[in-house]
């Protein structure tokens, strides 16, 4: 195997395909990186929970296939001088010229390297920027428990036109709906998929202008499996099993009141604020007429205390909330304006942005339950 490759694309293909490389490969050769010279370079890593794999434009000289230690080779890649890269094998060795600088690298057993998963039928495409940016929006809501598998995924219902995904740790919960472009106008499935590989995924495979979702129904090709591919790179990985919670049965239908308060400036001031908040302690909000009061610390401790213009419907509220969870919704809305629908201080408030015509439904919503103030 021969070819020469101009070093960045060699750089951002290998650290794309390395994300897929287990920290710690059960069996030596899952740590390796599959290279196939043809026409084209194909790297591909797989450690049976996620296959990625990308293709890029080479010189190729002759064709070939090895495998070699992944991490060292990201490596490596990172660290060439900004010159092509000539890449060579011989019997156990792979070399990597560029420029003055040369590596030998040891070549692992090729033929024990499982076959990657093939790919489940198309089911559609959608833009791959807003697609990263509605992952982003839910994947913050799932939760980091792995005992609890079940909450740690993102929960994507496809049904027609419309995607829909939806997250939770108990404490929040997030969902958004996007378009897309469907195979079929009556297409309809749903997953569970883990939350930080479909947040990996979603943000690496922005550089083509659209992700394609392939998905399967029971008894089809790659069964138990979801994949992406865009501007060359295709990444699988196995869905989770379990039922997720009838999450839309938890977003109220009806509130008792209605906030607006800029969201640069709430933002600003909910940091302050927690500067003086103990992990576990909340921040507490109170809604008048004109304004919100924001409080945290309590007794002998460090106290804050800041107000804000806001517009509140209906009655005076008080309400508090853990002030990471607050931030971590405040961040994704993606409006000027940030919308708090509550019920009452003790049930969970809805967190959105203005939406552009009133009535409206937005698309994103985050509800968070409110943490219970003594007295």
């Amino acid at each position: 195997m021969k070819f020469r490759i101009d070093r960045d694309a060699l750089a951002d293909a290998v650290a794309w395909t390395a994300r897929s490389l287990p920290q710690r490969p059960p069996v030596p050769v899952l740590g390796g990186m599959h290279l196939e010279a043809g026409d084209r370079l194909k790297l591909s890593a797989f450690d049976y929970e996620v296959s990625a794999q990308v293709t890029t434009d080479i010189d190729a000289e002759e064709p070939g296939t090895v495998l070699v230690p992944g991490r060292l080779l990201a490596d490596i890649s990172r660290a060439l001088p900004p010159h092509p890269v000539e890449v060579t094998a011989d019997g156990s060795k792979v070399m990597l010229r560029c420029g003055s600088a040369k590596f030998t690298l040891p070549t692992m057993p090729v033929e024990d390297y499982p076959s990657l998963p093939e790919m489940p039928p198309a089911a559609g495409s959608v833009g791959s920027d807003e697609f990263a940016v509605a992952v982003n929006q839910v994947a913050i809501a799932a939760g980091k428990d792995d005992t609890i598998p079940m909450l740690t995924g993102v929960r994507v219902e496809i049904d027609g036109e419309t995607v829909t995904l939806a997250s939770t740790d108990r404490y929040r919960l997030a969902v958004r709906e996007l378009q897309w472009k469907p195979e079929r106008p009556d297409f309809s499935a749903a997953a569970l998929v883990p939350a930080r590989t479909l947040a990996d995924t979603a943000k690496s495979l922005t550089s083509g202008a659209e992700v394609e979702v392939a998905l399967g129904g029971a008894g089809s090709t790659g069964e138990g499996m979801i994949g992406f591919s865009g501007g060359g790179r295709r990444t699988t990985t196995r869905l989770l099993d379990g039922d997720f919670v009838k999450y839309r049965s938890l977003l109220p239908t009806e509130y008792a009141g209605m906030a607006e308060v800029q969201t640069g400036p709430f933002i600003e001031a909910v940091k302050r604020v927690s500067l003086v908040a103990e992990r576990n302690t909340p921040v507490r909000l109170a809604f008048s007429q004109g304004e919100v009061v924001l409080e945290a610390g309590t007794g002998d401790e460090a106290q804050a205390v800041e107000a804000l213009e806001a517009t509140l419907e209906g009655e005076d509220i008080n309400i508090a909330f853990n002030h990471g969870f607050l931030l971590d919704g405040l961040s994704q809305i993606g409006s000027d304006v940030a919308r708090l629908s509550f019920t009452t201080p003790t049930k969970p408030a809805v967190l959105t942005g203005k939406p552009p015509e009133e009535g409206a439904t937005p698309s994103y919503r985050y509800l968070i339950m409110p943490v219970r103030l003594s007295g």
